[in-house]
């Protein structure tokens, strides 16, 4: 009778199989994911149009605020473990992420071009312009108080032997992505056809939906989610202050840096590269000097997958600058007589992972009962090949674009095709390859430095997108052969670099021990 009661119990905690708490975070997490990807897709116009900043700009400020978001989980996760634990984090990054978005939907009056001494210049409402900088930092400071942190409780809610656990995670992110394919149709088409306040006031109101979830739902997390230690959040430790107020203080404070940073967009750049710099180092200092041969292979091996996965994201990154550009300006967007909106096509990617993760899961089991499953050098290698060629997909269609100079829009509906199924190869298997490779001590220290990859990805593709901008006033036609030329050079870079990591694939495999 009393284990009948332990089950009625437990089965009350759960929905359809899994904790109660799992749909709490899929949709926190998917409202989340809403706003930040409505928020991007329409950045790169928000910047050119709106602001009127040259594309060499405004892929410098993109390219500084992406790697910014990709930084800011290293320090928020490492504050929810030690002090806050990931139900506060979570908390207040939902907060800052509200007020970022909502301040986005100030926009002030456009920017304008006027006439001084002769020469064109733009004129900008300054006070508006220095609220989209703070909202940017508020944003920035959010994702790194939610992101890193929301996975975190996901993982919490189950044992790790728990045979639910991969499934749970599954369903997790597919609230992601769920959240951001409709953010780009609805976010995309309000900002571009409404108002950029619509857009960006929709991501606003998403982001405080996901707030009110979280907070009416959290009872559900079970406790999972607390202070490792509340007792050193209540300790007085600064003018009669908690530790906790301290923290909440500091990221305010961190607010105020990301405000700033993401204005010097090279000053970002330069963080990024002393930060990689000493990251290097301590990786293989410790591998040499504190691992047997065996962890020290290892090591090297999962830096050196790393190092691949930034060119990778670097590539896939240009979708939301230099490719959403593209589209508005050189892609026939017409179909049956209705106009899609270039940010819509954000939704792309979305949309084929929710249809093709399956099939790719499906073919792994396949292909590793055959013993013939790519290992995980080769699978990066099969990323790389995809994301170059995607490109190179969209040269040739552009080669025939029509009397108008339209590229049709089956060609970057490819392009997306083929990014996706090189981030489906990558994706998955690169947070997994982390901890399996890494030694137990440094595992931490390694996801770090797999974040850091990611914030220094999205600064290059910045670069890389900087490197199609019009910047000598060339017309439409020798735009976008200037574009092509770079993505054609891009797209044969990355075959050559998948080429070679397939042919050092066996090597790699030998390094990693028997560790799949």
């Amino acid at each position: 009778m009393s284990d009948a009661i332990v089950n009625s119990g437990a089965k009350s905690k759960e929905f359809l199989g899994h904790p109660k708490g799992l749909y709490v975070l899929f949709f926190t997490e998917m409202w989340e994911r809403f706003s930040y990807y409505g928020m991007r897709g329409l950045l790169i116009f928000y910047l050119t149009q709106h602001f009127l900043f040259s594309d060499e700009k405004s892929y410098a400020i993109y390219g500084a605020y992406n790697a910014l978001v990709y930084l800011a989980p290293v320090l928020g996760g490492a504050l929810a473990d030690r002090y806050l634990g990931s139900r506060k984090a979570v908390t207040l990054g939902a907060i800052l992420l509200v007020l970022g978005h909502l301040g986005m939907a100030f926009e002030g009056l456009p920017a304008t071009v006027t006439v001084i001494d002769g020469v064109d210049t733009v004129i900008r409402d300054s006070f508006f312009l220095q609220v989209f900088y703070l909202s940017l930092g508020l944003i920035i400071t959010g994702v790194g108080f939610l992101k890193a942190n929301i996975s975190t409780i996901v993982g919490a809610l189950y044992e790790k032997e728990d045979p639910r656990r991969d499934s749970g995670f599954t369903i997790f992110y597919m609230g992601i992505n769920l959240g951001s394919f409709i953010a780009a149709l609805l976010c995309g088409y309000l900002g571009q056809t409404v108002g950029w306040w619509a857009g960006f006031g929709a991501a606003g109101v998403g982001m405080l939906l996901g707030l009110a979830v979280f907070l009416k739902g959290q009872h559900f997390l079970e406790g999972h989610a607390e202070p490792k230690n509340p007792e050193l959040l209540k300790e007085k430790i600064f003018a009669g202050l908690s530790r906790e107020i301290i923290i909440y203080i500091g990221a305010l404070g961190g607010v105020v840096v990301f405000w700033q940073l993401v204005q010097y967009q090279a000053l970002v750049g330069q963080i990024l590269g002393g930060f990689g710099a000493v990251i290097i180092a301590i990786i293989l200092l410790y591998s040499f000097l504190k691992c047997d041969p065996v962890e020290r292979d290892r090591m090297l091996v999962v830096s050196f997958l790393i190092f691949m996965s930034v060119i990778f994201w670097a590539l896939f990154e240009q979708a939301g600058s230099s490719l959403n550009l593209l589209a508005d300006r050189h892609v026939d967007r017409d179909v049956l007589g209705v106009t899609i909106q270039a940010s819509q096509l954000q939704s792309l990617n979305a949309l084929f992972i929710f249809t093709l993760a399956p099939f790719f899961a499906i073919l792994w089991v396949s292909l590793a009962r055959r013993g013939w499953e790519p290992n995980t050098p080769m699978k990066f290698s099969l990323a790389l090949a995809q994301v170059g060629l995607g490109f190179m997909v969209l040269v040739y269609g552009a080669n025939m674009a029509g009397a108008d100079g339209k590229i049709a829009l089956i060609w970057i509906v490819l392009l997306y095709l083929l990014h996706t199924t090189g981030e489906l190869c990558l994706s998955p298997v690169g947070l997994s390859v982390v901890t399996k490779l890494s030694v137990p001590k440094m595992v931490g220290f390694m996801m770090g430095a797999w974040f850091l990859a990611s914030a220094a990805a999205n600064y290059i593709a910045g670069q890389i997108a900087n490197l199609t901008a019009n910047s000598n006033g060339m017309n439409g036609a020798d735009a976008m052969a200037h574009t092509m030329d770079i993505y054609w050079n891009v797209g044969l870079l990355a075959l050559g670099i998948a080429l070679a990591l397939a042919v050092m694939s066996p090597l790699l495999k030998k390094g990693m021990h028997g560790v799949h």
